[in-house]
C-alpha cells in the first residue's frame, strides 16, 4: 500500500471532502469531484482521469435497490489487481488472523480479474446481511461510519494507478474489496461495524465522533492481536497491504486499552508506530462489542 513517507491510503473515509451534489448542480457536473493532487500517480495520465470520471459517474447516478453498475475496467487494470494479489496472498498466509483467512476462503474472489462489485456484494450479503454501495470517492466521516448502523458499506469502485501497483494515495476497490469486503463476510466483524454505526449515531459531539474514529482506525483499521503465539493482523488497511503487513511487525506493541485509544494521536501519512495488540480474537470481539454497545 504505502512506502515510508509516501502519503498513505488510510486516511480511508475518514477525509473530510464530501461527495455530494450541491442544489444548482446536474448529474453531469459531479465527476468534477475527482480532483487528483499533482503528486498522484495518475495526476498525468489523461486517460486514467477520464475513466475515473466514468466510474464516478455510475456511482453518482446509482440509487438504492438499483443494481449495482459494472465499473469499465481496462486490461491494464485487471494486471494491476493480478499484481497486488501475486504479492498479498503470500503476505496473508504469514501475517493475517484465522479469522481473515477463513473470510478470503468462503468469499473465493477472483485472482485474475477486478472483480465486480456486484457479485462481491451478492457474496458477502448472503453471509452476514451486509450490502455494498458505490460511491465516487471519499466521503464525510459522519456519513461513513453511520451508514455502518443499517449494514451498508459505502464503496468506491476505481482501482489505483498502473505506474504503483503496490501504492495508492486513497482507498480504492483493493483497498475496500480486500480489506472491507473480506471482513464483512464474517458475522462478528459485520456486527462490530454495525455497533460502530449505531454509536456514531448516538454521539452529538465533535470529540465524540472523533474519539471513535480513532477506536475504528486502530482496531477495524489497523489491529492486532496474537494467534498461536505471533502477532496477526485482523485492521483492513493492514489486510489490503503488503508493505503495512511487514511494518507491523516493527511497531510498539501497546495493550488493547479501548478508552485509551480513543484519545490516542495518529499521522495517515505513514506506517503507525503504534498499534494496540488484543490477546486473540474473542478477547477483541468482546471487548470492542461492550465498548461500543455502552458509548
Amino acid at each position: 500500500m504505502t512506502e515510508p513517507d509516501q502519503p498513505s491510503l488510510l486516511s480511508d473515509h475518514a477525509d473530510m471532502r464530501v461527495v455530494t451534489l450541491d442544489a444548482d448542480e446536474t448529474p453531469a457536473d459531479r465527476n468534477r469531484i475527482v480532483q487528483l493532487s499533482p503528486d498522484h500517480p495518475g495526476f498525468r495520465d489523461q486517460e486514467y482521469r477520464a475513466r475515473r470520471n466514468r466510474i464516478a459517474e455510475l456511482a453518482f447516478s446509482y440509487r438504492r435497490g438499483e443494481p449495482i453498475p459494472e465499473a469499465p475496467y481496462t486490461a491494464e487494470q485487471h494486471q494491476v489487481w493480478r499484481d497486488v494479489w501475486e504479492v498479498l496472498e503470500p503476505a496473508h498466509q504469514a501475517h493475517a488472523c484465522a479469522e481473515y483467512l477463513a473470510c478470503v476462503s468462503k468469499l473465493s474472489l477472483a485472482r485474475e480479474r477486478i472483480p465486480q462489485l456486484s457479485e462481491v456484494n451478492e457474496k458477502v450479503a448472503a453471509i452476514s446481511g451486509f450490502r455494498l454501495e458505490p460511491v465516487a470517492g471519499l466521503v464525510e466521516p459522519r456519513v461513513f461510519l453511520e451508514s455502518l448502523a443499517s449494514g451498508t458499506f459505502l464503496c468506491t469502485q476505481y482501482i489505483r494507478h498502473h505506474s504503483t501497483p503496490l501504492y495508492t494515495p486513497e482507498p480504492d476497490v483493493v483497498h475496500e474489496i480486500v480489506g472491507h469486503a473480506v471482513t464483512l463476510a464474517s458475522k462478528r466483524f459485520a456486527e462490530l461495524n454495525r455497533l460502530f454505526g449505531r454509536a456514531v449515531k448516538r454521539t452529538s459531539s465533535l470529540e465524540a465522533l472523533n474519539r471513535l474514529s480513532r477506536v475504528y482506525w486502530f482496531t477495524i483499521e489497523f489491529g492486532v492481536l496474537r494467534e498461536d503465539g505471533a502477532v496477526k493482523a485482523y485492521g483492513t488497511g493492514l489486510l489490503s497491504s503488503a508493505g503495512e503487513l511487514q511494518a507491523m511487525h516493527d511497531a510498539e506493541l501497546r495493550v488493547l486499552d479501548l478508552d485509551s485509544i480513543s484519545r490516542q494521536e495518529y499521522d495517515p501519512t505513514h506506517f503507525q508506530p503504534i498499534l494496540f495488540c488484543a490477546d486473540s480474537f474473542e478477547s477483541m470481539y468482546d471487548s470492542l462489542r461492550e465498548f461500543l454497545v455502552a458509548w
